[in-house]
């Protein structure tokens, strides 16, 4: 079950004015169930997205990377869940331009306005001409409010659907931006199988939506792991469609800049939280926060660390204080001249280590009350300056090992 997570309910995923989605039935892989997923984006939509720094990428990811640089704007994404079209060589990069023509000339755009996304099993080939004579249906099914079919059409293992919405006002105009998210195991940063998809009605100068989508996976879905596997088929976009009647964000500095950025963060950070929550064979969702360090990438490799060790994680699942697991962690993360007699440790408001070693007045019985919680914060403190960071992960469980075990039967 996932950790402190439901799913949304259709009535609370707002439309937003200029993106149309719709789902349908392709048989991709498992038969009788929504597997593909089309949005149609309205002329003008300004998109930016960030992919896998996986060097062995799917190659809907090398085609949306050839895409994005086309002058001409993105008008469309289609999106396939079972099979991730991964390992797959030239045939697959065949498939997936085949997909991009087909939606094309249903909507009426040229192929490279097209986007295709996969995920599922890696080194299949794609049943392309399953999706092809599936496109028409999810073309037919287009509409705004569609945003709970399509947060479950795109799952793969996880448990339920995930999607959210906010709205803010800028210059007195009501804006919504409704976002949705896939995943649950080979999540590790850069970018975390997932799948993220934020849409705005924002108007957003277009020169800003590269910086943002780098931005927004940055505080988010670059901040979170469950076993420490980068994905080949991660991504993550943003669209603004532009409709709400407000003066167009050309920076982030002003008010009106800055609050529309904090929204969509808190918007990537909750969906990306979520796949964390849901994370195969979760049962407890842990942050793991670094202070103290000299900067910023000395406290993440730290965090990483922590939230990527097997031994860190299953101690976490059977709520045993083993806590050297956290120090040897963040020992061997890579930070050549750490000194351990200044290292600080602290489960939630239980502290753990003084100075490198045991606290006088720590008890182990409080070390597992903290861990026995669903919900748990480790906090480290480096003594080393004043950069903090923070990471999300979860505990590691006799399910993650049958879940993968069984995954492709």
């Amino acid at each position: 079950m996932p950790v402190n997570l439901s799913a949304p309910q259709a009535s609370e995923l707002l439309p937003v004015p200029g993106i149309d989605i719709g789902t349908a039935s392709a048989g991709v892989r498992k038969a009788n169930r929504k597997d593909l997923t089309v949005f149609s984006l309205a002329e003008g939509t300004c998109v930016g997205a960030v992919f896998t720094q996986n060097r062995f990428c799917a190659a809907p990811v090398q085609v949306c990377q050839s895409h994005m640089q086309f002058q001409q704007g993105i008008r469309a994404l289609v999106i396939n869940t079972g099979v991730a079209n991964a390992g797959t060589g030239e045939s697959g990069l065949l498939h997936a331009n085949q997909v991009c023509q087909a939606l094309g000339e249903l909507l009426h755009i040229q192929a490279h306005q097209v986007l295709p996304f996969s995920t599922g099993v890696i080194m299949e080939p794609l049943p392309v001409a399953r999706i092809v004579d599936g496109l028409p249906l999810a073309v037919t099914d287009l509409a705004q409010d569609h945003w709970s079919q399509a947060a479950t059409a795109i799952m793969t293992t996880d448990t339920l659907p995930k999607a959210i919405s906010r709205q803010l006002h800028i210059d007195g105009v009501t804006v919504t931006i409704t976002g949705m998210s896939k995943g649950a195991g080979m999540i590790r940063p850069n970018m975390a199988t997932m799948l993220g998809f934020i849409a705005t009605d924002a108007n957003i100068s277009a020169s800003l939506m590269d910086g943002l989508a780098q931005d927004l996976a940055r505080a988010s879905f670059n901040r979170i792991s469950i076993d420490g596997d980068t994905s080949t088929n991660d991504s993550f976009v943003v669209m603004a469609s532009g409709k709400a009647a407000h003066q167009r964000i050309d920076d982030w500095t002003s008010a009106q800049g800055l609050a529309l950025k904090q929204a969509l963060t808190d918007v990537a950070r909750w969906l990306a939280q979520a796949i964390v929550r849901d994370g195969e064979g979760a049962t407890k969702f842990i942050t793991v926060t670094v202070e103290g360090g000299l900067n910023s990438d000395e406290c993440l490799l730290a965090a990483y660390a922590i939230a990527h060790s097997p031994l860190v994680k299953t101690a976490f699942f059977a709520s045993d204080p083993n806590l050297g697991r956290i120090l040897a962690a963040v020992g061997y993360a890579g930070i050549a001249d750490l000194a351990q007699d200044k290292i600080e440790l602290y489960l939630d408001d239980v502290h753990v280590v003084t100075h490198g070693g045991r606290h006088a007045s720590y008890k182990e019985e409080d070390g597992k009350r903290v861990m026995k919680q669903s919900e748990i914060t480790v906090r480290v403190v480096l003594g080393r300056g004043d950069a903090t960071e923070t990471v999300w992960t979860c505990d590691l469980s006799h399910d993650y090992v049958t879940i993968n075990a069984d995954y492709r039967s």
